[in-house]
């Protein structure tokens, strides 16, 4: 006699029967008999299996029983992933986080989406989400061993008590990254007011940057800017303490000046810097694709 497996859930319910729509067909085809009956309860609704080997194929009830509970595991946790993640994320972060606005908690949610993926600018799962979908995986099977009725909503909330951790983790990861990014915003915009309030006391700089760090300042004539208001920048600086990067934005902010090129013959450790000087030089600043001083890294 073929025993009854109901899945509810409150939602995603059109999915689940979709998904496992075409896992049936493959049942069909191996001469098992798949019925589904679906029926609502309150706010959920109930999708009730039963299957049964109606083929030539001698395997116990036993064993179609197991097959089919791996495959709606599988479905399960695959839309777990791909739907309930999303709305578990955004719940957490509009619980945790009720005090941002939609615009920054959709900002937060970016960024926690990249902590939980370690996704960076790439698309598509990584092996970040397929060690998620496994861990998933494996409760579901171990559930689903000892129990033939599951609501999808709880077995989230009471079973998957560590996944739900992981994502509030990335989510407070996700505020810092946030507030930091918006710190960083704010003193670009004080910075850039700094520029555009002073005259450029040098029309154009070129800025070289050597493969250590230190940097020195050449004005439009390729000459070494050595006057009183740099005095304290340009040094050739081998105390290893001294911010080499910090003095590079206090040198141009001192400055001001219309133009900027850079010449780096290695930026390594300084992208951040170069974008803050892009970022408060708005406009000014363009990028040497080669020539005498980026390939020598010297100058006199």
């Amino acid at each position: 006699m073929a025993q009854t497996i109901s899945i509810g859930a409150t939602q995603h319910i059109d999915l689940l029967k979709a998904k496992l729509g075409r896992e049936l067909k493959l049942f069909n085809t191996d001469g098992l008999k798949v019925e589904l009956e679906e029926s609502p309860a309150g706010k959920f609704t109930f999708l009730a299996f039963s299957v049964s080997n109606c083929g030539p194929h001698r395997i116990s009830q036993e064993e179609v029983q197991s097959v089919f509970k791996h495959y709606l595991a599988d479905i399960i946790s695959d839309i777990i992933l791909t739907h309930w993640e999303d709305i578990l994320l955004k719940d957490i972060i509009r619980e945790n986080y009720y005090y941002f606005n939609e615009e920054e908690k959709k900002l937060i949610y970016d960024y926690a989406l990249r902590h939980i993926n370690r996704e960076g600018q790439e698309s598509g799962p990584t092996i970040y989400w397929a060690n998620r979908k496994s861990r998933i995986l494996h409760k579901l099977i171990d559930f689903l061993h000892y129990n033939n009725r599951i609501i999808i909503e709880g077995f989230i909330r009471f079973r998957l008590k560590e996944y739900v951790s992981e994502l509030k983790e990335a989510a407070d990861k996700a505020v810092d990254d946030f507030l930091i990014e918006r710190e960083y915003q704010e003193f670009v915009q004080l910075l850039k007011y700094f520029v555009e309030i002073q005259e450029p006391k040098v029309e154009v700089v070129h800025v070289l940057i050597r493969g250590n760090g230190v940097f020195r300042l050449y004005d439009g004539n390729m000459q070494p800017i050595r006057s009183d208001y740099m005095e304290g920048f340009m040094i050739d600086l081998s105390d290893n303490e001294i911010n080499y990067e910090d003095l590079l934005i206090s040198a141009l902010i001192t400055i001001a000046p219309r133009e900027i090129t850079l010449h780096c013959k290695s930026s390594n450790g300084m992208s951040t810097t170069l974008d803050t000087i892009r970022n408060v030089f708005t406009g000014r600043v363009k990028e040497c694709t080669g020539c005498p001083m980026c390939g020598t890294g010297r100058r006199s």
